[in-house]
This record gives C-alpha cells, structure tokens and sequence, in this order.
C-alpha cells in the first residue's frame, strides 16, 4: 500500500484549496501538517523540502512537490482528469490558469488594508472577463472539455462557490455556469466535501492572516 499523501500549509484555504479539492474529487485521502510557527517553517527550509522555499508542499509517491500548477497536473495526470491528449490538456491548461489568476485575487484580500476598490474590481473583471468564457463553453457541453471531468472542472467548481461567497447572485447572467455547478455539487465525493466537518476549508478569518505573517514576517503595508 503506497502511503498517504501529505499536505505542509497553514490551516486555511490560500493555494493549497485547490490541491485539497482536486485529491478530493480523485477519492485520494490526505493527512495535513499545518505551519503554526516560523520555527515550523525554517525547518522545512533547512531540510531542503521547499525547492523555492515556498509552500503549498505536498509530499506524494516518494517526492515533496512544491508550486501549485505542478502539483495540480502530477495529480491530474495521475487521476486521468488532465485530458485524453495534448491539444485537450492545454485546453485544460488555459481554463485552469484563468480560474487560479481570478482565485488568487480573492485569496489577497484578507492582506488588503482596504479590500473595498479590489473587491469590485473582482466582480468587474469576474462578470467582463472569466464567467463569459464559461457560460460560452458550458452550452450545450456536460464538462468545458472532451466530455469528461477534469482540473478545470474541479477548479470552475471551486471558483464559482468562492465568487458567491463574496457576491451573492453573481452568476444570474450565466446560467449554463450555475447549471454546471448544481452537477457538479452532485458528484458523491465532492458532496461530502461540502459538508460540515469535511477537510474544506473556511474563509479566512484573522487567526489565518495573523498567522502566515508572523510565520512569512510580512506586514499590511
């Protein structure tokens, strides 16, 4: 029996959110080792288990991965949710890139002084920008690529219930996306992830922020 894949992050969503979500989807169980402390984190660094001395760092099939686009495709590409050939992955590829650029926008808010003007310039380029590209994709299509479920499916989910977190209704004008995401919900695996007591995460509340800048050494500007 090969071991169980371990995740080294802090308690909270930030990029590992993803990672949990994919591995979730894929029915691949997870232990979770979370960075409290700078003491935590030197070590990693000291033992050589950050490449770039950054994390999310998941240690899977005898390596400690880092940079969350690379793990994202190892565990695609191990789970068969990265397409049936090149052309189908970079399809895969450019929707998921779009998804992470508008995620990570949300996921800096909680280090914004004044999150006000970024939130609606999320909304702004959510409505102008990305969901357009979905709602086109999503007519008439069961998943946005090859018939089958894949990384972007998984990450579309994951972005769109983080969008109505933060702007309720906010896929009225794209029903394709909202019809995409009830059958998504329905999948077994991630129907559990949805509920209480599952490894997803919460939004991030203060003891999240407080707690990677202390272990980063970061400040608010």
């Amino acid at each position: 029996m090969s071991e169980r894949v371990v995740l080294h992050y802090f308690n909270g969503r930030g990029k590992m959110e993803s990672i949990r979500w994919l591995l979730t989807v894929a029915e691949v169980e997870f232990d979770e080792m979370y960075l409290t402390t700078r003491e935590q984190y030197e070590k990693l660094l000291s033992d050589g288990a950050l490449m770039f001395q950054q994390v999310p760092m998941v240690e899977i099939d005898g390596m400690k991965l880092v940079q969350t686009k690379a793990i994202l495709h190892y565990i695609a590409g191990k789970y068969n949710l990265h397409g049936k050939d090149l052309k189908e992955r970079v399809m895969i590829n450019m929707y998921s890139e779009g998804l992470t650029d508008l995620m990570e926008m949300i996921m800096m808010l909680p280090f914004t002084a004044d999150p006000k003007p970024k939130l609606d310039n999320i909304q702004t380029k959510a409505k102008e920008r990305y969901l357009p590209v979905f709602e086109k994709a999503l007519t008439g299509p069961v998943y946005l690529v090859g018939g089958k479920l894949s990384l972007a499916d998984v990450l579309l989910l994951e972005c769109t219930l983080m969008l109505e977190e933060k702007f309720p209704g906010i896929l009225a004008d794209f029903p394709n996306t909202k019809a995409f995401q009830g059958r998504m919900t329905l999948i077994p695996a991630i129907s559990r992830f949805l509920q209480p007591g599952s490894k997803r995460k919460p939004q991030p509340d203060g003891n999240y922020t407080k707690t990677i800048m202390e272990v980063f050494k970061i400040t608010i500007p």
